[in-house]
């Protein structure tokens, strides 16, 4: 994995104002994965936005760590829910033009 695939927790949690604590209770849920490399911790670019999300749930709406386990495990089966649909509409589509 390439460095630029990876943002420093000390970066982020300064960007964003954070406390580093925060994140790794995040890792301790397993509601993110934190690369470790040469002593360092380190956030994968591409869970940014979950991240953010999990801010935003647990700062703003004040959602405890275990509140934000269980919202979030229902949002990804939302969203796989959704997708799933979209797939089936697009196959009836298929069929509907036959």
């Amino acid at each position: 994995m390439e460095v630029t695939d990876l943002i420093s927790i000390t970066t982020f949690c300064t960007h964003y104002n954070v406390p580093a604590t925060f994140i790794k209770d995040l890792k301790e849920y397993e509601l993110i994965e934190i690369v470790v490399s040469n002593n360092d911790h380190f956030i994968k670019t591409t869970q940014i936005n979950e991240v953010e999300k999990l801010m935003r749930l647990h700062f703003d709406l004040h959602i405890n760590l275990e509140g934000l386990d269980a919202v979030y495990h229902l949002l990804q089966r939302v969203e796989n829910m959704q997708n799933e649909i979209t797939s089936l509409n697009n196959k009836l589509r298929l069929y509907e033009d036959l």
